[in-house]
């Protein structure tokens, strides 16, 4: 059972668990308030506008009571899944390097993007080749991924860049970085691989009649 983390402005929760579903997994809502995580198997924590975006998007969010349960499931092995603005709490929390915030041209962007395949030893992309290109859509003001030259470094060095922006041929170049990520950067993990960030949608990309299915094997992945 993946635990689906619904906090006050969520609104991509079941989107997710209907893609849970159709990767074969069982999925159920828990609010922030819970401060037990231990009979589930993995979580993800969904897109949406915690708390309006207040101060930063996701830093009241990251300080809610399930932080800790979640912080204690990663620390168990188990898969944690922050996507968009479950991925700009996850990094709030510290759960990994680095930090989403306002898009370089202070707008907000709705639209698909490719993304590369950087790492594949993670459960989200055991199913992906690496330099395997995915359609996926993004939807977000705060989705510029920043670190400093120290972080950006141990990122690099511990391979825990996992996507990153890229034309429909795989190729990183910076006329097609959507928001301004350094190194076009569009998703990070843990060291250990089993807690996923990353700003596009996979959940979006689940079946093939919305335009594309290469989503859903990152939940997939993380099922089996």
């Amino acid at each position: 059972m993946i635990a689906v983390i619904k906090f006050l402005g969520s609104n991509c929760d079941l989107d997710v668990c209907k893609a849970i579903e159709l990767a074969g997994g069982k999925a159920k809502l828990v609010f922030y308030t819970e401060k037990d995580l231990s009979n589930y198997d993995g979580a993800v924590i969904p897109g949406g506008f915690s708390y309006g975006d207040y101060l930063r998007a996701g830093a009241i969010a990251s300080r809610t009571p399930i932080i800790n349960a979640l912080r204690k499931m990663i620390d168990e092995g188990k898969p944690v899944l922050g996507i968009c603005n479950g991925a700009q709490i996850g990094l709030e929390a510290g759960f990994s390097r680095g930090v989403f915030t306002l898009n370089k041209n202070a707008r907000f962007i709705c639209k698909w993007v490719y993304i590369r395949v950087e790492n594949n030893k993670t459960p989200f992309t055991r199913f992906y080749e690496k330099g395997q290109v995915l359609k996926i859509p993004i939807a977000h003001a705060e989705g510029r991924f920043y670190a400093n030259d120290d972080d950006l470094d141990y990122l690099y060095k511990n391979n825990m860049i996992v996507f990153k922006y890229c034309d429909e041929t795989g190729e990183v170049k910076e006329d097609v970085n959507p928001n301004g990520s350094i190194d076009n950067i569009a998703g990070v993990c843990n060291e250990k691989f089993n807690a996923l960030f990353l700003m596009p949608h996979p959940e979006r990309a689940s079946q093939k009649i919305l335009g594309s299915d290469d989503g859903l094997f990152m939940f997939k992945g993380m099922i089996e």
